[in-house]
């Protein structure tokens, strides 16, 4: 029976929840997605695209190593079996607020980092002050609804927010990394850099090559090994990521044998791509497991601070001419759904007809927003044959409401400039989606190119706004809360490094998030974010994509995994190897 966290919310406890139920009881021994009797050993490699020139992944500069924040634990664990909830930590305890206006924790006595030194409130202190201070910008966002920390003592430490009500800032508090104070002093923690950063979670550093290699190795006496929370996790005794640069020359990779596991992304590979004996044996094993989570947001971004984009018209007129169910049919083997939600396949998405309750939170905003708001959602549906004829003439319209005119097969503006933008990627693979969509932009004369980058650079420009459009997806939790003032705020809007792709900025929709955040129950939440939905969507500020509600994994057939899976996550940190391989710490001391 689950537990209700606010039957005395004053009290200290050993997790919290973001609206009252908890799995798991006091001193619970393990997650039940855990195998509390995985034997520990072996090696496990992956592939990341791209490459890495720094150890630190919570600045803008840089482009930090794949998993580089396994080394780091926060004060509190979430579990991937629940919407929101976490449990004891490096806090075994935590105490919140009756009217959520502060929250304590007490760090464990146990606590320490890497080097043996023992974790305190100091350090939770100079974490928080240093990611607000010289972190990435969505780190000043995402904390501030904190007014000021306090060090009660030795091993407490207190938040104190700015306003009451918000249930979920406790939480997000529960999450910060937590970084060593002794560590950093003296050191440029905003300086991009390849120093081996020191933690206290379950890996560490053990070597890398930049930009090609790097060792995870398991911390054979982590302080919190025996806790609940890890029972049964972190189970690998090296985990490996090599760097490639382009995913094509990964995939042959693995099918070699050069790393054990990959996601795939792309349903043609999928479908056409696994073949050969090591499949056709069970050597390797392919899967499709159901993604709970919410889809989010994929698709493609405009830069509302170019000015080619600022009127929803011209954006609206463009998002006519992306055929998906043409890509769908000849490119992606009918495997996908089209995106019609930035929270898409959840019940946090609108509906084609408002609801009552939407319309009662949206009413207040009727003057200030666009009458389409209120009527239904009429979706761009083509036959799939190719032929855009329709959505051709809308565009045309729409532009020329917007001051456009098509003349000597050029859509021009009142200056006889034509309308051009260039798509950014990293990955060549995706210009197989994009002609067909420029060849019918082209057909109303918008000029378009495509620029081919690093990931690197591709990190660089989308962090300093340097594109027209680009394509991301925009992940979302089945629980938001502030996140959602980072990814669509004003404050935000023309913040480097900001989670804002789009740079949107509108009072109602700042109004929205704010209700969002301050949500008093999953009813209300769930209303609001639906209400957030369908305003976002009539601003246009992205082409929605498509989405896959499953995970398709392949892996060679070296590892076992509990027969319960965690309900929002593949459960990677619960697998375990069959026959643990010696490390390759064991190997170079042969």
């Amino acid at each position: 029976m689950p537990i209700s966290f606010f039957a005395n919310s004053e009290s200290w406890r050993d997790a919290i929840s973001m609206y009252g139920d908890l799995k798991y009881k006091n001193n619970f021994k393990y997650f039940e997605y855990a195998n509390p009797d995985a034997p520990k050993g072996g090696a496990f490699k992956q592939a990341s695209i791209g490459s890495f020139d720094s150890l630190n992944p919570f600045i803008v500069k840089g482009n930090a190593a794949t998993g580089i924040t396994r080394i780091y634990d926060t004060l509190l664990e979430q579990s991937t079996d629940e919407p929101f909830s976490l449990y004891a930590l490096i806090a075994e305890k935590v105490k919140v607020a009756d009217d959520y206006s502060a929250v304590s924790f007490l760090i464990n006595p146990d606590a320490k980092f890497h080097d043996g030194v023992a974790i305190t409130a100091d350090d939770v202190k100079f974490s928080f002050d240093l990611l607000v201070d010289e972190g990435a910008p969505h780190f000043r966002s995402y904390y501030s609804g904190v007014e000021e920390v306090t060090v009660d003592s030795l091993l407490k430490v207190t938040f104190h927010f700015k306003e009451i009500g918000n249930r979920e800032l406790p939480l997000i508090i529960g999450q910060i990394p937590i970084l060593p104070k002794h560590f950093w002093k003296g050191k440029e923690f905003a300086k991009s850099g390849l120093v081996v950063p020191l933690g206290s979670g379950p890996y560490q550093v053990k070597s890398f090559d930049a930009g090609k290699q790097i060792i995870y190795e398991r911390v054979a006496d982590y302080w919190a090994k025996d806790l609940g929370v890890n029972k049964g996790r972190h189970n690998f005794d090296q985990i490996i990521i090599d760097y490639y640069r382009d995913d094509a020359v990964a995939f042959e990779a693995f099918k070699s044998g050069a790393f054990d596991y990959r996601f795939e992304s792309s349903s043609k590979r999928w479908s056409t791509g696994y073949v050969g004996d090591q499949f056709k044996t069970n050597d390797i094993i392919l899967e499709t497991i159901a993604d709970k989570n919410p889809q989010g947001m994929q698709g493609f971004w405009f830069n509302l601070r170019r000015d080619k984009f600022k009127d929803p018209k011209v954006r609206e007129a463009i998002s006519l001419l992306f055929d998906f169910e043409w890509a769908n049919k000849t490119l992606f083997y009918g495997a996908y759904t089209r995106i019609d939600s930035f929270y898409s396949g959840s019940e946090l998405s609108t509906e084609a007809n408002i609801s009552e309750a939407e319309k009662e939170i949206l009413l207040p905003y009727k003057d200030r927003l666009p009458a389409s708001v209120f009527k239904p959602i009429e979706s761009n549906k083509t036959s799939g044959n190719g032929n855009v004829r329709e959505q051709m003439r809308q565009a045309v319209t729409l532009l020329s409401e917007a001051g456009y005119e098509l003349k000597d097969s050029k859509m021009q503006n009142k200056q006889g400039e034509q309308l051009n933008f260039e798509f950014l990627l990293y990955s060549k693979d995706f210009e197989r989606v994009i002609h067909p969509f420029r060849r019918n932009l082209q057909r109303i004369g918008i000029k378009t190119d495509i620029r081919l980058v690093d990931v690197s650079q591709f990190i660089n420009r989308l962090n300093n706004f340097e594109f027209d459009m680009l394509s991301l997806r925009k992940g979302q939790s089945i629980s938001p809360g502030n996140e959602q003032a980072s990814f669509w705020g004003c404050d935000t809007a023309n913040q480097v490094g900001t989670s804002n792709w789009a740079g949107i900025c509108s009072p109602v929709i700042d109004e929205l998030t704010k209700q969002l955040i301050t949500a008093s129950t999953r009813e209300q939440l769930v209303n609001v974010t639906k209400a957030l939905d369908r305003v976002l969507l009539s601003e246009h500020i992205v082409i929605p994509q498509w989405y896959l509600p499953a995970y398709r994994i392949a892996y060679w057939d070296k590892f076992s995994r509990p027969k319960v899976s965690p309900y929002y996550d593949i459960g990677l940190d619960t697998w375990w190897s069959k026959q643990p391989e010696k490390s390759v710490t064991e190997q170079e001391s042969q």
